[in-house]
């Protein structure tokens, strides 16, 4: 059996030997033994299973949730649990899939918003209460988007309430949706001033290219693209996974 040091391992997956101590101490790699003078000893495990780590979380700019799947998947495989790991590692490629279509599927609302299909008063009104939790939002964070001026609810001349119509639940449904993929909130108000003047520009171009004076430019204003990077990266795990899941059993048959 061969052996590396921490130095050789971490040149031979591309990486700082501080990123494989790293990993160690997230749990991502199985238990590392030392020799007689200290040093951390790793095998053609450790080496496959670093392997895996860098495809999982290769991407840095990603979504919460895949990303905790992605760690999910290296330390049930660091856990010696291959079989299962595979099984997540499914699960992963297919959220990452269905992220893909709701992004896919705003920008059709956005398009259908902007050539007002989408905006037919049907006069039934909600409270901010009933849309929070229609669209599953919490009524903070319905206010916070108001303050930032991505929304302008108008009021009941009445009472003074808030009347979210067929107009304003849409707008929040594409303020929603932008903002679970990440993107921030200049980007949406960015968007959000273009259609408001009634420009139909390329929307895919618009929310992913910031204005020259913005400052916040994060691989979240390419959601659509990074999604598409990691679908790959996901694509990425499952083989290895298979290959490690290989590994094992050609060891595990080899044996008296």
């Amino acid at each position: 059996m061969k052996y590396y040091k921490t130095s050789e391992i971490a040149k031979m997956v591309g990486v700082h030997p501080n990123t494989v101590r790293l990993y160690e101490e997230w749990g991502f790699l199985q238990v590392i033994p030392r020799n007689s003078s200290g040093y951390r000893v790793f095998t053609e495990e450790h080496l496959e299973q670093m392997k895996l780590a860098r495809m999982a979380l290769r991407c840095q700019f990603v979504e919460g949730n895949i990303r905790k799947m992605a760690a999910a998947i290296v330390r049930t495989a660091a856990q010696g649990n291959l079989k299962e790991a595979l099984e997540k590692a499914f699960n992963y490629l297919l959220h990452i899939k269905n992220e893909r279509v709701r992004a896919e599927e705003v920008l059709d609302l956005i398009d259908k918003w902007i050539n007002g299909e989408m905006d037919k008063d049907t006069g039934i009104y909600y409270k901010r209460m009933n849309v929070a939790k229609l669209l599953n939002v919490s009524i903070d964070v319905l206010r916070n988007w108001e303050r930032n001026g991505l929304i302008d609810t108008p009021r009941n001349d009445k009472n003074n309430y808030r009347m979210y119509g067929p107009y304003e639940i849409n707008r929040i449904k594409v303020i929603r949706t932008l903002r679970s993929a990440n993107y921030s909130i200049m980007s949406i108000h960015r968007m959000l001033r273009f259609i408001d003047k009634g420009q139909k520009d390329n929307i895919k171009e618009l929310i992913n290219t910031p204005l020259p004076h913005e400052d916040i430019i994060s691989a979240t204003d390419r959601w659509i693209s990074t999604l598409i990077e990691s679908e790959k990266d996901a694509r990425d795990v499952i083989n290895q996974l298979k290959k490690m899941n290989r590994i094992n059993y050609k060891d595990t048959s080899n044996k008296p």
